[in-house]
Parts: C-alpha cells; structure tokens; sequence
C-alpha cells in the first residue's frame, strides 16, 4: 500500500442515509483537501409520502461531489435493496464512475439500467464475494455479512491512514437459509490489524437482543400455511430471496403450487437463480395456470407489503387485478415489518382485504412470520467486540438512532464517536476524528419521470392547492377593456354550508373580482399581468375571509 504524505486526510462524508433510513449516499475521501481522491459506497433512493403527493422515488442530491466527478474511483455496492442501488439509474450520468457489485447486485442493476436505456454506458465490474478491489489509495475487501437479500457486503477499507469497516446493512443470522452465515473470523482478523473507524447500520439500537433468524421464519410460516383453507396469499420484500424461497417450500409442503404476483417477485426470482439460488422448486405458475387450480392447491407469493398503490396486493384489495381476486375463506400473510411512515396505507391496505372477508394474518398476532434484516444491541455488540474499532460512526439511521448508537457505542468503551448529519464531512485521520465541514445535502424529486429539486414551484403548488383548494378566474374583455363575459370562478377542492352553497360563494368571489377590476386605471386596464394579479388578490383575499385559508388563485384574461 501506497505511503501517505504530508497534509493527506481520511474523511468520510454521508450524502443519504444519516439522520434517516433509506436513501444511503456515501463518500470516502482521500488526500489533501484541495486535491482528494473519492469513492462511493452505495447510491440509493426513498419513497415519497403524503407529504410528496405525485412523488413516488426520492434521490439523494449529488451536487458535491458531481464537481469532482473526475475525481470518483469507483461507486461501490454492498447489496442490491432499493435504498442501496436504486438511485444509480438516475444518478450516474452525473457522475460517470466505474460501478463494483457481485454478481446477484449487479444483475438487479442491469436490469434497472436497461429500463433507463442506458446500461451500454456503464462499466460494471463483477467482484466475486470475499473479493478484492484496488481503487487508488483505497484497498478493499468484501466481507460476507447475513442480512434479508442475497450477497449482503460489509467493507474493509484499507488506507494510507488507517483501515475502515463498513457494515452496510447485516445482522447475526446463524442459518441464513440462502448464502454464507456471517465471516465472523475475517472481521476478527480486522479487528486484530487494527481497525480506525466503523461506520455501522443503526436500526434496530432499541431493540434488545436478536433480530432472530430466517430458519425460525420457516418454521413458523410452514405449519401456518399448512393449516389454512382456499387461497393465501403472502405478501413480503421481493428482495428477501429467503423468504421467498421458505414460502414456496412451505407451499409445497401443504401441497399447494406457487404463482408470483407483481414484477419485483419475478425480477428478484430470476436474479435468484442466475445465481445459483432457490433450486429444487417447482416451476412456478403463470397466471392463466393460476386460475385452473382449486382454491386450497394455490398460493399467490406478491408485492405491495409496505401498501403501495400500484402493487400486486393493492390490486388485488381492491378487486381490479386482471388475473388474481381472493374473498370469504382465503387467507393473506403478512411476512414483513411495518416500514416507518408506511402505518397508514398498510391499515388501509389490510382494512380492504378484511372487508373482503379476507383472514388476515401479521407477525403481530403471529410472532415469528417475519425477522428483521437489521442488528439488534446483542449483534451489535457482538461486531464492536469483534472490530475493536477507535471510532464509532453511526448511520443508516435517524437522528435518535444515532445518538443512541453513539451511546451504546460508548459504553462498549470505544474511545471515539462521531454522529455525522447528511452533509457533515468528518475527519477520520490524522488526529480526533470530528467534523470539519459542512456541504451541501440535499433531495431530488423524481416527478412524472423527471428529476426535479426538492424545493421546485411544481410540489410547492401541488402541495399548497392540495391544503387550500384551487380557484379558477376567467374574464372576457373587449378591445375597450370593458367586460364582455365574467368573471366566471370555478372551485376545485373547497367546501360550503348547506344556508350558503358553493354556486353563493362562487358568485360573492366574482363580485370580488369585478370590483378589483373597476378599480384599475388608464393603462393598467391595457396590462393582462395587472388585471390578473389585481383579480387574485382580492379573490385570495376574500377567501381568507370566507374559509379561513388562501387558495390557489388561477386568473386568466381573454380579449376579443
């Protein structure tokens, strides 16, 4: 390895993924501050919620470092979840960088590439798992973790000025079902070389214990598959290869045959077996094949946990899925977590099936159909005793995890810890680590195909009408400026009383606008901007007086 020089730094920077779960952006610099060399560690995406209508997929802002995209050696991929890759389609013609995954991530990844039309462009190089990659003064090594998708990669990056290991995603799973447990002896012998800094998942730091084990999954959800009557349906991560495969084995076993619903599940599957995974299953049944088997020799494997709107299971609760329709006497297991901000459509979703006469059945009243991906204190614990590292940087997390983590961290006598925000660039070595800078961070919006920022006039707009309603002005006036029809006003998204109807408050608001109108002069009357704004204002105006808020106020003037 390469020797460092004077004025060289080690600094780590999260773009995505501190202070929140999901999204995770992050960068690792080396050299002196004018002149460093990068890598990226993961490019992922968020979804959007009630607070983004329109917005489905978030990205991280890659602005920074997009300046000195000359200066990226390599993105880098620990595994293949959607907030670990999902951003690399939309991103990397920003940032133009060789991309390093092994081969079930990269697989995912050419799909995702080929749907954006641009996966002749990208160089992807395939490292085998336990693999190595030189990328200038960065030597890394692949460490096999366990976590809910195959090939799940925690790195140990060696440098000039100290070793890193980053987790990514993992947890202690001593029988995985699918893939290599964790490689406890090499994160032992990284521990024994010396490791500066950990920069670890903190998910689950409030939960005590274990995050339990894929066998345990299977054991639970075999006999309660076992015991059920006509269709089920089962609903978890596509990601979650194991789980998949430990539905279709239980499937089997109750006699029942397999058919996927939703384009994840048949995405994830075919990455599966490429790879060498889920062997020895029957084939499973297209959807045709589906409908001629009975009720109780069927099981639907589908998307939409998290209740997404246009997800096999959404559909299917809400009768307008072309091939699949369950009712009185079938049964649907939900084989997942409540993600956080997901509490409302998984009610609704489930509330839509219930009234179906669906048999709902959650890890809730079921414990055991479903195991987090994500340590738990004990596992943590247990990757600190192996690491030994001298600086503890939590990520993948909150602001509360983090801090706890730190906390933790401390606790278990790690001299060093650092709770970087988005945007914090911390400096790793030489000397106490801590946070020297601070750069921009931010979100993109993917809306109606487009990357947007976050901040752009479009959600604002969207955002506002959808809490204040819309209003809708036309006036007609002749080449004299006087009106020759209107003001006409439409309303959209705003209530009335049954003593006032809404036709009332439409007629009050045009009142309102003819009178603006009249108190224009001379040239303003020859201006369209002056009369559409004089019009808006005294119609928002009144509407704060009439509804208490301050609509969208759309005025358009036509002339003969």
């Amino acid at each position: 390895m390469a020797k460092s020089s004077k004025g060289d730094e080690l600094v780590f920077l999260p773009l995505g993924g501190s202070n929140e779960i999901g999204m995770n952006f992050n960068l690792y610099g080396f050299g002196p501050a004018h002149d460093r060399q990068w890598i990226v560690v993961d490019l992922g995406v968020t979804f959007g919620d009630q607070t983004t209508p329109g917005v489905e997929i978030i990205l991280p802002d890659p602005s920074f470092i997009e300046e000195h995209a000359d200066r990226i050696l390599g993105i880098v991929l620990t595994h293949a979840h959607e907030d670990h890759i999902g951003a690399v389609a939309w991103l990397w013609p920003r940032l133009k960088a060789p991309v390093y995954a092994t081969p079930f991530t990269a697989f995912i990844l050419r799909e995702k590439l080929r749907e954006a039309g641009i996966l002749d462009e990208v160089d992807i190089t395939e490292v085998a798992l336990s693999g190595a990659i030189t990328l200038g003064p960065f030597e890394l090594e692949l460490i096999t973790l366990t976590h809910s998708i195959p090939e799940p990669n925690g790195l140990a990056i060696r440098t000039p000025l100290g070793t890193i290991l980053h987790t990514g995603d993992w947890k202690i799973d001593p029988d995985p079902l699918l893939g290599a447990v964790t490689d406890q002896d090499a994160i032992r012998r990284l521990g024994d070389e010396g490791v500066l800094a950990m920069v670890c998942d903190s998910t689950n730091v409030f939960v005590d214990g274990h995050a339990g084990s894929e066998a345990d999954v299977r054991a639970a959800l075999t006999p309660l598959i076992a015991g059920l009557k006509g269709k089920v349906a089962v609903a978890c991560f596509a990601s979650n290869v194991a789980r998949m495969d430990s539905v279709c084995r239980a499937a089997e076993a109750a006699g029942r045959r397999v058919c996927l619903a939703g384009r994840s599940m048949h995405r994830m599957s075919a990455a599966a077996k490429t790879v060498g995974l889920m062997q020895g299953l029957q084939p499973f049944l297209d959807d045709n094949e589906a409908k001629r088997f009975p009720p109780d020799k069927i099981l639907y494997l589908c998307t939409g946990s998290q209740g997404e709107g246009r997800a096999a299971l959404s559909r299917i609760a809400e009768g307008t899925h072309p091939h699949v329709s369950l009712g009185g006497g079938d049964a649907c297991i939900f084989s997942s977590r409540v993600i956080p901000g997901n509490e409302i459509p998984i009610r609704n979703l489930q509330d839509r099936l219930a009234d179906r006469g669906v048999r709902l059945y959650t890890d809730r009243d079921h414990p055991g159909i479903h195991v987090s991906g994500h340590p738990c204190r004990d596992e943590l614990a247990e990757m600190y005793r192996w690491a030994r590292p001298e600086i503890s940087v939590p990520t993948h997390g909150e602001r509360r995890h983090l801090l706890e983590h730190a906390a933790f961290a401390r606790d278990l006598q790690v001299p060093q810890q650092v709770t970087p925000r988005n945007g914090d660039m911390v400096l790793l070595a030489p000397g106490r680590a801590r946070i020297i800078d601070e750069v921009p961070a931010g979100r993109l919006y993917v809306d109606g195909g487009m990357v947007t920022s976050e901040n752009g006039d479009a959600l604002r707009e969207r955002r506002h009408a959808a809490s204040n309603g819309m209003l809708a002005v036309s006036v007609v006036l002749d080449g004299k400026n006087k009106i020759v029809s209107g003001p006409q006003v439409r309303a959209m998204g705003l209530p009335s009383e049954d003593d006032y109807s809404l036709d009332d408050i439409l007629d009050d608001l045009a009142d309102e606008a003819e009178q603006a109108l009249g108190r224009l002069r001379g040239e303003q009357r020859e201006l369209d901007d002056e009369i559409e704004n004089a019009i808006s204002r005294a119609v928002k105006k009144a509407s704060q007086r009439i509804w208490g808020r301050r609509p969208v106020v759309e005025t358009t003037v036509l002339r003969l």
